[in-house]
């Protein structure tokens, strides 16, 4: 399945999460790009639409393999074999989580605008993506809003692949995700338009989803 854009993406989401309208739920978008799809669906159930930030880790020397995932309060999620099989040491691992929990709650700041965090407890949280390759960073979501006290916890995506999604199912009440292909290389390959989503347009649409003042 491929999808014209994220704004198609989100819009064929929500028609799956449509039992969710009038319930008191929350959507909580991965940025950049989680925010364009996660705006859609909130739009269409009536909920507000807030950012969660979990971050990869990167490997010495190879930025974009992820050896975990960090979110905003230090709640890790890391590949333990992998780290062990390249013997990446505790110094880094931990240096790197200093500094990635620094871009998160400088991007909180940016993107918030000075508006507190939604509160999520004993609310359906809906957390969102526009697609999934290791599923780390939404492990470390996870982990992060079960600490909340949710009601329940949903994650919906457009597209990841199949065993992501499997893994995925066991830590959360309900997994939706539009297509599972295989072989999956890149989240972009599923997108006829990919272009990155800039800052301005994250602040926007969140702006237009908050809570009422």
């Amino acid at each position: 399945m491929i999808f014209k854009n994220r704004e198609e993406a989100g819009k064929l989401l929500a028609k799956t999460l449509k039992d969710y309208k009038e319930r008191d739920v929350v959507v909580l978008a991965i940025p950049r790009g989680g925010v364009v799809v996660g705006y859609y669906i909130a739009e269409e159930l009536g909920c507000p639409l807030d950012v969660i930030i979990p971050r990869k880790l990167g490997a010495p020397l190879q930025p974009e393999l992820a050896i975990g995932a960090v979110a905003e309060n230090g709640t890790t999620v890391l590949n333990e074999d992998l780290i062990y099989s390249m013997g990446i040491p505790q110094q880094y691992i931990q240096r790197k989580i200093r500094e990635e929990v620094a871009e998160i709650r400088r991007r909180m700041s940016l993107y918030r605008s000075g508006r507190e965090a939604i509160t999520v407890k004993d609310k359906i949280v809906i957390l969102v993506d526009d697609g999934l390759a290791t599923g780390a960073t939404m492990k470390a979501a996870i982990k992060y809003v079960k600490k909340l006290g949710p009601k329940a916890i949903v994650v919906a995506v457009p597209v990841a692949p199949p065993d992501v999604v499997r893994n995925l199912g066991q830590e959360v009440d309900k997994v939706i995700c539009l297509s599972t292909p295989e072989p999956f290389f890149a989240i972009g390959q599923f997108y006829e338009e990919f272009e990155q989503v800039e800052d301005e347009e994250v602040i926007r649409l969140l702006s237009a989803r908050r809570e009422p003042a």
